[in-house]
C-alpha cells in the first residue's frame, strides 16, 4: 500500500485549535433560520389604548403571504385587516381594526425564512386590562404534523439518492472501471437516480402544505403548487429536476456506451469525458442545496455556499463510495470481485474526502454557532455534537476498514480456476445425489428403473424439474458463498465496511434533523430580545417555590424550586432548579411545568424549559392571562420510566 508523508498528529491538532479559536474569537453578528427579535406591542404589556397595528421584526428578511400574520380578539376572532407588508428592513406590520375592546388579544405568526424553513410562534398582549381567552395553544406549528414528517422523510431519501448516485458513479469511474458492467452496481446508481428524483418531486408537492396549512389535503394544491414555484426553495427543486436530466444521459452513457469501449485510447477519453460531465452535474445538485437553505443567508454567503459544496461532495465521495464498495464486496459474482487495488483506490479518496469534510465542517460549525456555549446550550449545538461523534466512530472503523485493506490480495488465477473446478465436481456429486434422491420418492417405476427412463421421466415432469432447478441453484449460491468467503482478509473487510455504512444510515438521519433545527447562532442571538420583551412592565415581585419529589426509583428524590419574576399578569422570566436531598444539582433528563387557575377554568397551561445547565432550566416569556390563585405542577423525570409530578398553589397578579 502506497505510504503517503503526512504532518505530525500535533503540528496537526495544534493547527486546528489555533484556526477554530481564531474563528471563534471573530465571530461576528449572523443569523439562518428567521428569529422574532422584537414587536410592538410588546408581549405581556397591558397598553391604555388599543393599537392601530402590530409589528414584528426578525432576524432576517422573511418570506409572507395574507395568512402570515393573524391577531385574534380574546373570543377567537381575527381582528387584522389587509396583508402584511414590510415597513422597513426587517420589520413586517399588519393593521388593525377600529374599535377593540378591552381584553387580551393573540398575535400568531408562521413566516418562511430566508433559509426555506418555516418559522410559527405566538405571544399575547392586553388593552386596559387582561382577560381570559378561547385561543388555545402556541399558535401554529411550522413544519410539523403528518406533513412534516413526510417533508422531513422526503430531504432524507433526497440526500440519500445524492449520496449514492454521486458517489457511486465516482467509485465506478476513479477506483473500479470494471464494475460499470456488474449489475448490482448498476442498479445501486440508477437506485440513488430514481431516489433522488422521486423525493424532489415529493418535496415539490409538500412545499406549500409544508409552509403554509400544514394539511395533507394540500398536497396537491395547484394553487399552492404555483406559489411554491415562485420562491427560491421551488427555483432550486425545479433546476434540481433540470439537473436530474443530464444525470440520467449521464448514467446511461456510463453503464451502457462506456461498458462496450475496448479501445483503450477510446475509453480512456470518454472516462475523462464522463468525469468532467459527471462532476458538473454533481456540483450543481449540490449548490440546489448551498443556494436554499443554511449557506445562503447569515454570515459570508459567498464564501459558505461553495464550501458547502465541497461538503456535498465530499460526503457523497466517501458515503456513497462506501455504499457501492459494500455492494461489491457482498453482491458481485465470486468468479468477478472487486480487485485490491480498487479497494485501494477507493480508500486513498475516503481519505482525502475526510479531510475536506473536516476542513468545511469546521468553518460551517463555526458560522451556524458563533460560540463554544452553543454546542450545549442549543438544540442545533447538540445535534452537531451527536453528528461529530458518529463521524469520529465511523473514522474508527474505516481505520479498521484500511488495515484489511491493506492485507487484501486477488485471489491467483490457477488456483482460484482450480479451486473452482473442485467445487464444480462436488457440486455435480450433490446434483446426483439429490436426482437420485429425487427420483426414489417420486415413486420410480417399481423395478429399478434405469438412469435414462429415469431422466425422461424427470424431463416430463414440470414439477421435479423445478425442484431440480431449485437445487441447483442453491448449490450454487453455497458454492459462491464459499469462494468469496476463502479469503479471511475480504471477509473482514465485508464485515467492517457494513458496520461503516450501518453508522452512515444513522449519520445522514442527523444530518437531516440538523439541516431543519435553528443554528445555534441564531437561537443564541433571539434569546436576548425575547428576555427583554418578556419583561418590558415594571416587575412586582418574584415567587418562589420549594417542592420535594420522589420518583420512587433508585436515586430519585430532591427538591425542584420555581423562580417566577415579575409573578404578575402577562409576560413571566422562569427558571427551574432541581437540587438533590443534600443540595448539590440533580441533571435529570426533563422538566415539565404547568399553571392552572380553577377558579376561571384556564388551563393547564403547558411550559417546556429550556436545559441551561447541570439542575437548572428557564423558558422566557411565560403568560400568565389572568390574576388568581395559580396551581403550579412540576413534573420531573429521572429517568425513562420513573417521573412524579408535584404542585403547589400560589398568588400571581
Amino acid at each position: 500500500m502506497t505510504r503517503t508523508t503526512t504532518p505530525r498528529p500535533r503540528i496537526l491538532l495544534l493547527l486546528f485549535l489555533v484556526v477554530a479559536g481564531a474563528l471563534l474569537a471573530g465571530a461576528g453578528p449572523a443569523s439562518a433560520h428567521a428569529a422574532l427579535t422584537g414587536s410592538d406591542p410588546a408581549p405581556g404589556v397591558v397598553a391604555d389604548e388599543a393599537p392601530t397595528q402590530v409589528s414584528l421584526t426578525f432576524s432576517e428578511k422573511v418570506a409572507l403571504n395574507d395568512d402570515s400574520v393573524r391577531v385574534l380578539d380574546p373570543k377567537g376572532r381575527p381582528v387584522q385587516t389587509g396583508s402584511p407588508a414590510n415597513v422597513s428592513g426587517t420589520t413586517y406590520a399588519v393593521k388593525l381594526a377600529g374599535g377593540l375592546g378591552r381584553g387580551t388579544y393573540t398575535v400568531a405568526y408562521q413566516v418562511v425564512s430566508a433559509d426555506s424553513h418555516p418559522v410559527a410562534g405566538a405571544y399575547t398582549f392586553s388593552v386596559g386590562a387582561p382577560s381570559p381567552t378561547v385561543v388555545s395553544g402556541a399558535g401554529p406549528t411550522a413544519g410539523g404534523g403528518a406533513v412534516g414528517v413526510l417533508y422531513a422523510l422526503g430531504r432524507y431519501v433526497s440526500y440519500a439518492g445524492f449520496i449514492v448516485l454521486a458517489g457511486g458513479a465516482a467509485f465506478v469511474l476513479a477506483c473500479w472501471p470494471r464494475g460499470a458492467g456488474v449489475r448490482p452496481l448498476q442498479r445501486l446508481v440508477t437506485g440513488g437516480w430514481v431516489g433522488l428524483t422521486a423525493a424532489t418531486l415529493w418535496l415539490l408537492l409538500l412545499r406549500g402544505s409544508y409552509t403554509g396549512s400544514g394539511k395533507l389535503a394540500d398536497v396537491f394544491d395547484l394553487g399552492l403548487l404555483g406559489q411554491v414555484l415562485q420562491t427560491k426553495t421551488g427555483a432550486a427543486l425545479v433546476s434540481r429536476l433540470l439537473l436530474l436530466a443530464a444525470a440520467a444521459l449521464f448514467v446511461a452513457v456510463l453503464f451502457g456506451a462506456y461498458t462496450r469501449r475496448e479501445e483503450e485510447a477510446e475509453k480512456r477519453d470518454l472516462t475523462f469525458g464522463l468525469a468532467i460531465g459527471g462532476t458538473v452535474v454533481a456540483a450543481g445538485l449540490a449548490a440546489g442545496w448551498a443556494m436554499a437553505e443554511h449557506a445562503s443567508t447569515g454570515l459570508q454567503p459567498g464564501l459558505a455556499m461553495p464550501v458547502d459544496v465541497v461538503h456535498l461532495l465530499a460526503v457523497a465521495a466517501w458515503l456513497g463510495g462506501l455504499t457501492a464498495l459494500l455492494v461489491a464486496l457482498y453482491r458481485t459474482p465470486a468468479d468477478t470481485p472487486v480487485e485490491a487495488a480498487a479497494v485501494r483506490r477507493f480508500s486513498r479518496v475516503a481519505f482525502g474526502s475526510v479531510l475536506a469534510l473536516v476542513a468545511t465542517g469546521a468553518y460551517q460549525s463555526w458560522r451556524q454557532l458563533g460560540s463554544w456555549s452553543a454546542f450545549t446550550d442549543t438544540r442545533y449545538g447538540q445535534l452537531l455534537l451527536a453528528k461529530i461523534g458518529l463521524v469520529a466512530l465511523l473514522v474508527g472503523l474505516a481505520s479498521v476498514s484500511r488495515r484489511f485493506t491493506a492485507r487484501l490480495t486477488d485471489p491467483v488465477a490457477g488456483a482460484g480456476h482450480a479451486a473452482e473446478e473442485k467445487e464444480k465436481e462436488k457440486a455435480q456429486a450433490r446434483e446426483e445425489q439429490a436426482t437420485a434422491a429425487s427420483r426414489t420418492t417420486g415413486g420410480g417405476d417399481g423395478s429399478g428403473g434405469g438412469g435414462a427412463g429415469g431422466g425422461e421421466k424427470d424431463a416430463g415432469d414440470p414439477e421435479r424439474a423445478a425442484q431440480l432447478a431449485r437445487q441447483r441453484a442453491a448449490v450454487e449460491a453455497a458454492r459462491r458463498k464459499r469462494l468469496r468467503d476463502a479469503d479471511p482478509h475480504r471477509l473482514g473487510l465485508r464485515r467492517s465496511v457494513l458496520a461503516e455504512a450501518g453508522v452512515a444510515v444513522v449519520l445522514l438521519a442527523v444530518t437531516t434533523w440538523l439541516t431543519q433545527t435553528e443554528p445555534g447562532r441564531t437561537a443564541q442571538e433571539a434569546r436576548p430580545a425575547a428576555s427583554s420583551s418578556g419583561s418590558a412592565t415594571p416587575a412586582a415581585g418574584a415567587l418562589t417555590l420549594d417542592m420535594p419529589f420522589d420518583t420512587g426509583g433508585a436515586d430519585g428524590k430532591g427538591v425542584v424550586s420555581i423562580d417566577l419574576d415579575p409573578a404578575r399578569v402577562g409576560g413571566n422570566e422562569m427558571h427551574v432548579y432541581v437540587q438533590r436531598s443534600n443540595g448539590r444539582a440533580f441533571d435529570v433528563p426533563e422538566v415539565k411545568v404547568a399553571f392552572t387557575l380553577a377558579a376561571k377554568k384556564i388551563g393547564p397551561l403547558p411550559v417546556s424549559p429550556d436545559h441551561i445547565t447541570t439542575g437548572h432550566w428557564a423558558a422566557n416569556g411565560v403568560q400568565i392571562p389572568v390574576a388568581g390563585d395559580w396551581k403550579i405542577a412540576v413534573t420531573v423525570r429521572t429517568s425513562d420510566v420513573d417521573q412524579v409530578t408535584v404542585s403547589k398553589n400560589a398568588q400571581i397578579g
